[in-house]
This record gives structure tokens, sequence and C-alpha cells, in this order.
């Protein structure tokens, strides 16, 4: 049954060993060492065989750019916006797909130059001896890797693979994809520079550069891209808002190839500086075009008038009949220019109000002032109109946000209202205007009647002329102040860094991250297998764990042996290992004084398990009892797997068991040995009942026997764990020494040891830790010293032969150590 004692044990096998684990781990550097040359070999690799990749940028400014000839004259009014607004549409702009198509398509940057590396197929745009024109409204072959290998400067040798019947190929002016039959296998043909190649999935032609060097037997590659994924690839450009400056944005694009990122990054500012500039230009453009058409209306009326004035002309003394209502004419032409006037605004806002009520897009209306309208409401809201039209217009192919789109057409909505409320306003003061005049025009009217039939018609062709010829003229005017403008129109874009290679700006393959990442994995790896190791371990590592496990005392710490064959002590008696036998020695004499043992003295030696060690360790207890001039005796009562006698060269041919079934007497199954008083009794045949004969009367007649002529009996036992001999031999020993073998017993089994222990089944017993290694891997102990371990460190120098140290490093260590010395 378990008993509280059990439940402690539990607990005290959970917690987990700090100082263990950390040491354990030290000894395991060899792992740490592979694994980290594996992880750098890995790391340089990765980074001698991955393209460098680059990032560079440039930098604009929004800077909202007034003409600097627009004066309170000018009749033209142009109204980018404020800078609050432009920089989030730019920066949308510039990530947008169609501005994007249109710095592609203008680049070309759908079509690949490439050359073989050592380990990857590099980018070589813009330093190649050569260019392709592509012939865009026709078909090219799509991802497939095309040869160009000059043979000379005026020849080269184009070489295509076919892998499928049904070639991919792509239309770069109609964008779009389609599929042509082609032969299998590799297609190749020579073609002169300059050429034109006309193939069903391939047409282009090849230019040398300015420059082109020396080009013979070079071998290059170009490659077509899908239209709509290269696209794609470049609407991954960073367009980040400075903080502190918000009217600035810095672009940031990366890529493998530092010449095409530099032209696409001031291509697409430039591109977008071209649009912006065009949109800027619409209210300029709108009304040339309106006062051009108007122009052309005009020149006819004048040239009908001029037609007019020659047929009344004829055979008539045109000066006289002038001089008779010149004055009248000059007042009557005034009024009549100032109804031309009053009529053209009447007409501007009619039309402007049918524009408003019918159309949804504002962005062609021409300027106010064609007209004549100087009202700064209606000149402000019609440029305001146009701005809102064309923003809109372009933020259907950038945004895809509804509710934006709402707010842009709320607020048109409610800018045609105010619109149209101020055409009416504006109607109804021309209106009384148009009276005025029209009445001061019938007062001039009556007195030109009173005038000669011949002055009268005169005055009405010369009157249309003039007025025609003012208003033509007027509008040449206009048109050139309208040129004017749009030619002094600046850009709200600037430049305040252009995109430019000069020398740096590799971001990747992070060659230190990934050294770093080497270290990391190669530290992490083996320290998880060591980790797992030491949270699977069930082995005992060191004293400690002893300790916390059994009260059952431990009487010594034994080393491993540096000896082929067990007899350590008497090979090296000045070993530290044969020391550690001695300090058990004097806690046996020790022990045997506290239970007041007199006369011979008896030892069991037994173990969990075969292969810890008890063999071994009965061998040197009895040698150095032996040594110390003691009449001494191995008894191998292993009866099922006897093998003490190989050390001592001797036969198992007779021994413990002839003697049992009283074949034999104790002289003649009693070897002696080339160790001084010691004695070997073997354990012989192997009998088919080795636990009834060790249960019968003849092993208590053999013990009496012996102690009538030894000092010390070892009994060599077989593993308590396995068989049951050893407690039937129990009672024959005055102590028990019970084996446990470091990095081998397991820790399960000192349950045993304690469940014999308690129970009385074996008495005096006390622990021997074999095979203790003061290394790392296998945990922290008490050394070999004196008692607890053996030897003395530093201070036991000429007490011990010195061993061999074991190990790469143990041995550098000292000869390093050695070295001093002799220097010193």
């Amino acid at each position: 049954m378990l008993d509280s004692k059990d439940f402690l044990l539990f607990e005290n096998q959970n917690k987990f060993d700090f100082k263990g684990f950390l040491i354990k781990t030290l000894s395991y550097w060899k792992w740490f060492l592979g694994s980290w040359i594996i992880a750098f070999a890995l790391a340089y690799n990765v980074n001698v065989r991955k393209e460098k990749i680059y990032a560079l940028d440039n930098t604009i400014a929004i800077k909202e750019e007034s003409n600097p000839l627009f004066t309170s004259n000018t009749s033209l009014i142009f109204n980018w916006g404020g800078t609050s607004d432009q920089v989030q549409n730019v920066a949308m702009t510039l990530r947008s797909r169609t501005h994007n198509e249109d710095v592609v398509e203008r680049l070309e940057f759908y079509l690949d130059y490439l050359k073989k590396g050592k380990y990857y197929m590099e980018d070589v745009y813009g330093r190649t001896p050569f260019t392709v024109e592509v012939t865009k409204d026709k078909e090219q072959i799509l991802n497939t890797l095309i040869d160009i290998t000059f043979i000379n400067e005026n020849e080269f040798e184009l070489e295509i693979p076919i892998t499928n019947e049904e070639v991919r190929v792509y239309n770069y002016a109609a964008r779009e994809a389609s599929s042509t039959l082609a032969t299998l296998g590799t297609l190749k043909k020579r073609y002169k520079v300059g050429q034109n190649i006309n193939l069903p999935f391939l047409n282009i032609a090849i230019q040398l550069t300015q420059n082109p060097g020396f080009i013979t037997d070079k071998k290059y590659h170009i490659k077509f891209n899908d239209f709509d994924n290269v696209v794609s690839k470049y609407r991954l450009i960073k367009t980040d808002i400075e903080p502190k400056a918000p009217s600035i944005i810095k672009l940031t694009l990366q890529g493998t190839n530092k010449a095409r990122l530099v032209k696409y990054l001031n291509a697409t500012v430039e591109i977008l500086i071209k649009k912006q500039l065009d949109r800027k230009n619409k209210f300029a453009t709108n009304t040339i075009n309106f006062i051009d058409s108007t122009l052309v209306d005009m020149g006819n009326k004048l040239k009908e008038n001029e037609d007019e004035m020659k047929s009344f002309s004829k055979d008539k003394d045109v000066f006289q009949i002038e001089s008779g209502g010149q004055a009248l004419s000059q007042r009557l032409l005034e009024f009549e220019l100032q109804k031309d006037a009053i009529n053209r605004k009447i007409a501007y806002y009619n039309n402007l109000r049918n524009y408003l009520t019918k159309s949804t897009d504002y962005s062609k209306l021409p300027a106010p002032s064609v007209a004549g309208i100087e009202d700064q409401n209606i000149v402000a809201n019609v440029s305001k109109l146009i701005l809102l039209s064309t923003e809109r217009e372009e933020m259907a192919y950038t945004v895809k946000n509804e509710k934006l789109f709402k707010d842009f057409d709320k607020d048109i909505e409610a800018l045609k209202k105010v619109i149209l409320e101020n055409i009416q306003s504006a109607k109804s003061g021309l209106d009384y205007d148009m009276n005025q005049v029209n009445a001061k025009m019938g007062q001039i009217d009556g007195e030109i009647k009173k005038l000669p039939v011949a002055t009268q018609e005169l005055m009405k062709i010369t009157r249309k002329f003039d007025l025609n010829n003012v208003i033509f003229t007027k509008f040449l005017e206009k048109r050139n102040e309208a040129d004017i403008v749009k030619a002094a129109n600046l850009s709200d874009l600037h430049f305040i860094d252009t995109a430019k290679d000069i020398g740096r700006g590799q971001i990747g393959p992070n060659t230190g991250v990934n050294y770093i990442l080497a270290f990391l994995l190669g530290l992490l790896i083996p320290l998880i297998v060591i980790f797992t190791i030491f949270f699977l371990e069930n082995s005992i590592l060191n004293t400690e764990e002893i300790a916390k496990l059994t009260k059952v005392p431990i009487i010594g710490v034994v080393g491993i042996k540096t000896t082929d064959s067990d007899l350590a002590v008497f090979e090296k008696p000045k070993s530290a290992l044969a020391e550690s036998f001695r300090a058990i020695r004097s806690s046996l004499q020790f022990l045997y004084k506290k239970k007041n043992i007199e006369g011979t003295k008896t030892l069991m030696v037994t173990s969990s398990i075969s292969g810890e060690g008890k063999t071994f360790c009965s061998i040197n207890i009895a040698t150095v009892f032996a040594l110390s001039e003691k009449k001494t005796v191995v008894l191998g009562m292993d009866l099922r797997k006897p093998r003490i006698f190989d050390d001592f060269k001797i036969k198992n041919d007779i021994g413990v068991v002839n003697y049992l079934i009283g074949q034999k007497t104790i002289e003649e199954i009693t070897q002696k040995t080339h160790i001084p008083h010691l004695d070997v009794i073997t354990s012989g045949p192997i009998p088919p009942n080795p636990s009834e004969l060790i249960m019968g009367e003849s092993m208590q007649e053999m013990m009496e026997a012996l102690k009538a002529k030894y000092d010390y009996i070892v009994l060599d036992t077989p593993p308590i764990g396995l068989v049951a001999d050893a407690i039937e031999l129990a009672p024959y020993a005055d102590v028990t020494l019970y084996v446990m073998r470091q990095n081998y017993t397991k820790k399960d089994m000192v349950n045993l040891l304690n469940n014999h222990s308690e129970r009385g089944e074996i008495n005096n017993v006390s622990i021997i830790f074999n095979s203790y290694e003061s290394k790392a891997k296998y945990g922290t102990g008490y050394g070999y010293g004196y008692g607890y371990g053996y030897g003395y460190g530093a201070y036991a120098s000429g007490y011990h032969v010195k061993e061999e140290p074991q190990g790469f490093l143990a041995k550098l260590y000292a000869r390093l150590v050695k070295k001093n010395k002799s220097d010193s």
C-alpha cells in the first residue's frame, strides 16, 4: 500500500532540478558546436544563393501653386484646392491600379531582361547591350525564357523552348491574354540586329544600345510577364506621409534591380505630375475650346458683314451718306454692345442651368468669364463644381468606398442648388438691365428714322459690322488670356529628391538576421533535445537525487574505472578510484564497530538489476581489505549468472554449488588469487534450483566454516530486484551494500530498496554510488573525495596517481596547465 512517504517521493521527483539541467546542458557542448556549424552553413548558403533585395525612395511635396500672371482683372479662375485633401488623394493615386497600369505600359516593365548568375537568374535591366522593341498590338509569348546569344555585333541567335502545343500569349495593346498553337521542341533561328521578328507568338525587334561593348558569345534572356501581375507587384509601392510635414510624401519601392527601381519611382511621379497639370488646366482648356468655337461663328458673321458693305457701297458715295448719322450710329453701337453682353450672360446662364439639370459630368464647363460674368459667387462656385467633378472621376479608379462617393455627390448637389439660385438672382438683374438698354436704343432708333433711307441702311450695315468686330476682338483677347494662364500653370506636385542609385539601399537578404537566426536555432534545437532527454530522464544522476528518494545513507561514491579488468584497486593502488574504496572500507569499519560486531565481518553486495557494478564493487572492496593484510574471501553467490572468476584468471569448474550439494569441501572450492590475503570461491556450475540450495542447511555450514578461516567475507549476490536469492542471503550479512550506478539505475528502483529496508528484509544497508563521473552530462555530485567521493582536487597533489584526462577539452586543459607550470 502507498503511504504518505510514497506521495512525498513523487513530489520530490516532480521538482525541476535547474542546476542539474544547466550542468547537463553544458556537457553536450559538442552537440551545440555541431548544431551551430550546420546552422551557420545553412545561413551562409541562404545568403549567397538568395538574390539581393534593394529599397530605393524619392520624396515629393504637394503645394498649391497659383498662376503668377493671375490678377483681379484676369477673367479665368483656376483652383486646385487646399493641400489637406490632396495628400491622401495623391497617395492613393500612386497605389491605384489605373495609374500603375499607365506607368508599367509606358516603361514596358512587363518585359524582363535576365542573365544567368551563379545561383539565380539576375535582373539586368539597364545593363544589357541591347533593348527590345515590342510590337504592342501583336501577341507575345508569356512566362517563357527567350534566349538571345550574340554571334557578332550584327547577328544573334534566338532560342525559344516550346513545352506545350498550346502557348499562352499576351497582347499588350488590348491587354488581353489568349492562346496559340506551336510546334513542340526548341525553336532556334538567327536574326539580324534591327530585324523584325514576326512569329505567331513573338513580335519584337532587337536594337543595340549606343555603346554595347563586347557582346559576342554572351547569352541573355528576356521574358514577357502577365500585365496585371506586374501591375499588382508595383502597386505595393509604399507612400508614407511625413507626420511632421503632412504635405510631403516619401515613395519607397523594393526590388532586385536598382536601375529599374529608379526608373519606376521617378516615372510614376512624372506621369502623375502630367495628369495633375492636365486636370488643373482643364478649366482653361474648356474655355479655350468654347472661345475657339465662338470665334469661328463671329468670323463668319464678319465676312457676311463685309460682303454686305461691299454690295451696298457699290456706285454710292459712302462718305456723304455717313456724314448724316455718324454720331447716332456710335451711340447706338455702344448700347448694342451692352445688349450683346447681357444676351451672352443670359445665354450662358440658360445653358448652365440646362447643363446642371440634365448632365452629371461637369468637368467640361467653360469659364463664366467667357460670357463676361464677373459675379465672384458664380465664378467660384462653377470652379468648385468642375474641381469636385474631376476629383470624383479620378477617385473612381483609386477608391472603392461608397460612402466617400455619396459624400462627394452630396457636396455636388448642394453646390448645384447654390449655383441655380445664383443664376436666378443674376438673371433678374440682367432683365432689368436689358429693359434699360432697350429703352435707350428705342430713343436712338426714333432719331435715326428721321434720317434719309440710305443713311439708315448704311448705319444698319456698319453697326452690325462694328458690333461683330468688337466682339471678335474681345474674344481674341480672352483667348490670349486663357493661353497665358494655361502656360503659366504649375503642378502642385514637386520633387524634393528624385530616386537615385548612390550605391546603397540593400535590405536583403538580411545576412545579419540570418546569422542571428542560425545562432538561435543552433542553440535552441539541441537545447530542446537536451531538455526532452532531461525531462524524460528517469535515471539517477547524482547523490542529491538519491538523498531525495531514500533515507538509506550513502556510504561512498565510486568513479569510473580506467582499467581493463575489475581489479582497479590492485592495478592502480594510488589512484583516486582506489582511495574511494579505501574510504568505503573505513566507513564499513565504523559501521561494524557501531554495531559491536566482533570476529569475522560479513558483507553482502547487491543491487536492483544487473549491470550496476555490484561484482566490480565486491572485488575491489575485498581487495582493499586484503591489502590491509586481512584474510578476505569473495564468495560468488550469483548462482544464476556467475562472472567473478574472469578477472582473477581462474576457472569456474567447482565452487559454491559443489559444496552446497555435498560434492566438495571448503578447501577444495577455495581458490587462491595473485592478490595477497585474498581468496575467491566461485559459484560453480549453474544449478536448476539456486534458491533452494541457498535456503538449505549447507549454506549455514559453509558460512560458519568460512568465518573460522577469514577476517572478512564478501558476498557477491544476484540483483535483489530480479531474484529472491539476495533476500535469502541477507541474514548471513552484517552489512548490506546496495550498488546504484549513475545514469543507469532508475529512480523507480529506489522504491524497491525502500520497501526491503522498511520491511527489515535487509539490515544495516548503505548505498554505493558507482560509475560517478563529475562531468556535467551526469549532473551534480560530491566529487570523488573521501567518503562521498574520490580525489581532493588541487589539494590531492602527490597522493594519487594522475589519471589520463578523458575527452578533447580535458586533455587540452591538462596540457595548458602543464605548460604554464613549466613556464613558471
